[in-house]
């Protein structure tokens, strides 16, 4: 029955218009609003690493890069995961009020705001000990005190605004408005010679009206759940979510402590473009995700299947385009952020062969975390960071920016490896099938 249900422009006579069923449009259009906030994204990223190492010497960049990777770190663990907490019961909950609820954006922020204000009190008081292993000047470190609150908490409430439905609050606050106050803030400091605290603010404070209109937005449209049952569900995908951020940033931080800023400059960016692959992903898993939520929530594996499919299809199209793209150019690409920077090629193949891998396989975490297997992704996530940990400090010391590609690269194959291999046992769910072919069939009403 699902076959039958799914777009397909394959095998239909000429001349004729496709069948396009009314709860795809829905999707379609999410999907390319996920796929334009990722673009923006991305593209702003891009623009902050590009005037970061134009404008300063390898080591003063390399000191900020790590500087913000340990920032987004640092929130990615305050978050507790409480975003896919709020997606997971926004989508799938009813709307009448729980009796004995609390309002779902209390149970979601309280715990998360009170771990916020003790970290960033930690790092106020001992940062400035960890400034000469690491590499980040003592100065910055009441800087990345005074962003974490804000940063954790208004990635909370961009995340809650999706599972009501709407990605248009993610499309402008992350896809436009954050990204693009950060160029304009940071090239602003940097023509005025501000120095690496002041352009670390400057990067973090964007966050506050992106965080204050989600609140906006939000107000009045979220019902109420039991405590228990939000972090029943949430706390092992808190853990998950911490490893997930220790794994997206640390090896920044780690060439920073093991070789030093500059070759962190390098890597950084040469690992710059990945951001176009894991925005994409992150731009359809942000619209797939309340489908697949709901499908399993019904049993309606036939769905989850067409979703799956359909979504990496998209993936691998967006995507590896751009990996073998920047696999051939990158010895020129790389001279875009200076002379010194085209030592990361070899950094550069590796990132392109790794995520052309990991697009292949599709959105395999989101869908075991959907299915309710959040234990399981905490063990895989583990076990990505402690590849990823041991490879770096084997290979580091000795080949630096490389080493780090290729101890993070271990860890991005084993964290999508061991998801697929997983749903196919459970589910039987496979990245490609028959409805792959429905992201070129699917047509999309004006």
């Amino acid at each position: 029955m699902a076959g039958r249900r799914a777009v397909l422009a394959v095998g239909r006579r000429p001349g004729r218009t496709p069948v396009t069923r009314r709860r795809d449009l829905p999707l379609a259009r999410k999907s390319a609003a996920g796929l334009l906030c990722a673009a923006t994204g991305a593209g702003a990223q891009f623009l902050v690493v590009l005037v970061v190492t134009r404008s300063l010497a390898p080591a003063h960049a390399g000191a900020f890069f790590a500087a913000t990777a340990l920032c987004l770190m640092l929130a990615g663990i305050i978050r507790l995961d409480t975003g896919n907490g709020l997606v997971y019961f926004l989508a799938g909950a009813p709307r009448e009020p729980e009796p004995a609820g609390r309002p779902v954006l209390l149970v979601a922020l309280a715990p998360v705001t009170a771990l916020s204000l003790v970290i960033a009190a930690a790092v106020a008081v001992f940062g400035h000990r960890l400034a000469p292993v690491i590499g980040v000047p003592a100065s910055v470190w009441p800087v990345l005190a005074a962003a974490l609150p804000a940063v954790a908490i208004a990635d909370v409430l961009i995340a809650a605004t999706r599972g009501l439905g709407s990605m248009r609050p993610t499309l402008f606050l992350t896809g436009v408005a954050q990204p693009l106050g950060q160029v304009a803030l940071l090239s602003t400091g940097l023509l005025a010679g501000a120095p690496v605290p002041v352009l670390t603010a400057a990067w973090a404070l964007p966050a506050l009206p992106v965080g204050a209109v989600a609140a906006r937005w939000l107000r009045g449209r979220t019902p109420t759940v039991h405590w228990g049952r939000f972090w029943r569900y949430t706390a092992p995908r808190s853990a998950a979510a911490a490893i997930q951020a220790v794994f997206q940033r640390l090896d920044i931080v780690i060439v920073a402590a093991l070789a030093g800023p500059a070759p962190a400059a390098v890597y950084t960016a040469a690992t710059r473009f990945k951001v176009v692959g894991q925005l994409a992903g992150q731009g359809l898993a942000q619209a797939v995700q309340p489908g697949l939520v709901r499908a399993l929530a019904r049993g309606d594996l036939g769905r989850a299947r067409e979703l799956y499919q359909t979504a990496t299809m998209w993936l691998v199209m967006v995507t590896w385009p751009v990996w073998l793209g920047y696999a051939a150019l990158a010895p020129w690409l790389l001279q875009i952020f200076g002379a010194s920077y085209s030592r990361g090629t070899s950094v550069a193949l590796v990132l392109s062969a790794t995520m052309m891998v990991a697009s292949a396989c599709g959105m395999v975490d989101v869908l075991l975390i959907a299915s309710g297997h959040t234990t399981a992704s905490l063990v895989n996530a583990a076990c990505a960071v402690a590849v990823t940990i041991v490879l770096d400090v084997l290979l580091v010391p000795v080949h630096g920016a490389l080493g780090a590609a290729l101890g993070w690269s271990g860890g991005v194959l084993l964290k999508n490896l061991l998801p697929l291999v997983q749903i196919s046992r459970r589910y039987g769910l496979r990245p490609f099938g028959r409805h792959s072919m429905a992201a070129f069939g699917l047509r999309v009403a004006a």
